[in-house]
């Protein structure tokens, strides 16, 4: 059922302009005979060229000795009142000698904020300069959307300055709006750019990161991912990994369950590490209630991924149901465990509410390193066949192994090891189809079995192809199915074997 979007904002509806001090401007002051009733509210070309600075703390007096500017007041805090919130913005840290004032907003200390867009609230109103005097000694301010003026600005400075602000309509010209100080009758211009954070809702400057990227990211040790939509959990693991070991992927996870699998690098980073920076689309509720939770799902989230990472971090990503919002996009509502924002995330970045196994996982069903394998044995029918490798010098230190190094064995008798490993190489070119999980596993003998004992990790694998359909074989791992392959790659597979006391070369391609 579509859920609706309380408080949506798009990530494209950002649009700080950063600082906002005024340059060296001259404070003009209108001449007395100057047209004071320019009633039309279009600029003179004498008052085009007027820059007022409209607000600044006049107990600061002086330039700086290094630069030779002149020296600003730091402003305490403002007040915003204007259509949906009334915010008061604080320092969050204090000016220092080598450093700057920054801002937060009272009251949301605790929340992750866009603390350089708040900054703007307070850095823009300091040295606020007009762009031109549009008329002084105003009687008529409705025409300029300063009669009930739905946007108040209210700075005051550290030595106790104080000014307000009114904002009114955008000028005709679209890129300045009309504004007046309280207590001076005058209207004036400003520049969009610098006010228009001064309209924006609360939830605007928000953090829309539902976790931050660490500046190094620890390891991953376990990801779960539990789902309402599936009777089981998806769990990957982190593998050790060196430079002896190869294991036929780069993936530095494996799955575990529902089945064990090896991972495709390019389709399971996203989901391993996700969580990290992930970016939210909006947001749905600040400092939000049992009733905000509930409403929105993650009281009883239809997914929840739970990362636990090797500095001792564990971190819980809560998420409902998705939805398809107003622009027709795939959404669902997130926060972590614990917190108090909710967020609005896209499905395509909350991969884990729509993720599949056969999604992430590696098509490769063999994948330990040729010379990592100390024994494999190989039945087809009648024909069997059983391969020994062993290290020459087990006490050399080689960069990299090759044929060379090794002694093969082919049913007690030698064997070139470089043809060995042309025929390994064969069996790991084998990609499974598609997961056979829960599917019952074929009556009668198996077509082949596979067996061999990797070192690395001092495990034995047993592989048994059996006869599925006309095009399909079915793959048992340890005598649970599995994958299904085609069966043209297990019928090459024993035409290869035939090929082994010969020498003929090895078929490589199967489909």
């Amino acid at each position: 059922m579509k859920k609706s979007v309380k408080g949506i904002i798009g990530l494209s509806t950002v649009l700080a302009v950063l600082g906002g001090g005024y340059a060296a401007l001259m404070l003009t002051q209108p001449d007395d005979d100057e047209d004071a009733n320019n009633s039309s509210g279009t600029e003179s070309s004498e008052a085009e060229q007027q820059a007022v600075i409209l607000i600044h703390d006049d107990k600061v007096t002086g330039t700086d000795p290094d630069t030779g500017a002149d020296l600003k007041g730091v402003v305490k805090t403002v007040d915003v009142k204007n259509r949906t919130d009334e915010l008061r913005v604080v320092q969050r840290d204090e000016k220092t000698e080598n450093g700057v004032a920054t801002y937060t907003l009272d009251g949301y200390q605790d929340i992750e904020m866009k603390t350089s867009v708040i900054g703007t609230l307070a850095n823009n109103a300091n040295g606020l300069t007009s762009e031109a005097v549009i008329e002084k000694n105003c009687t008529d301010l409705a025409k300029f959307g300063l009669a009930s003026p739905e946007i108040t600005v209210d700075v005051e400075y550290e030595t106790g300055t104080e000014y307000t602000l009114f904002i009114g309509n955008e000028a005709p010209s679209g890129d300045v709006t009309y504004v007046m100080l309280d207590g001076v009758d005058t209207v004036f211009t400003v520049k969009n750019s610098t006010i228009a954070n001064y309209s924006k809702s609360l939830i605007e400057f928000v953090e829309t990161k539902v976790l931050a990227s660490p500046d190094e990211q620890p390891v991953v040790e376990s990801l779960r991912i539990e789902r309402e939509d599936i009777d089981y959990d998806i769990y990957l693991e982190y593998i050790k990994n060196d430079d002896t070991y190869s294991g036929g992927t780069s993936a530095s996870h494996m799955m575990k369950e529902p089945t064990q699998a090896y991972l495709s690098v390019e389709k399971s980073t996203d989901i391993t590490t996700g969580m990290f920076g992930l970016s939210a689309d909006g947001i749905y509720s600040v400092h939000c209630s049992d009733s905000d939770i509930a409403e929105a799902g993650l009281k009883e989230p239809f997914c929840a991924v739970t990362m636990e990472c090797d500095d001792g971090n564990d971190y819980k990503l809560l998420l409902s149901e998705p939805f398809t919002d107003d622009e027709n996009k795939k959404c669902c509502y997130a926060m972590m465990d614990g917190g108090n924002v909710i967020f609005i995330v896209s499905t395509e970045n909350a991969k884990w509410t729509v993720v599949q196994p056969v999604d992430i996982a590696s098509t490769i069903f063999i994948a330990s390193y040729v010379w990592n394998i100390t024994d494999l044995s190989l039945t087809a029918g009648d024909d069997e066949y059983k391969f020994v490798t062993e290290r020459i010098d087990p006490d050399a230190e080689i960069e990299s192994l090759k044929s060379d190094d090794f002694r093969t064995t082919l049913n007690g008798g030698e064997f070139s090891s470089e043809r060995y490993r042309q025929f390994y190489s064969f069996l790991i070119s084998g990609n499974a189809e598609n997961f056979a999980l829960d599917e019952k596993i074929p009556a009668g003998e198996p077509m082949a079995v596979l067996e061999y004992t990797d070192s690395y990790d001092n495990s034995t694998n047993l592989f048994e192809f059996y006869d599925y359909s006309s095009m399909t074989s079915l793959i048992a791992v340890n005598g649970e199915s599995k994958f299904f392959i085609s069966k043209s790659y297990v019928e090459t597979l024993i035409e290869n074997a035939k090929k082994l006391n010969s020498e003929e070369d090895f078929i490589k391609t199967w489909k």
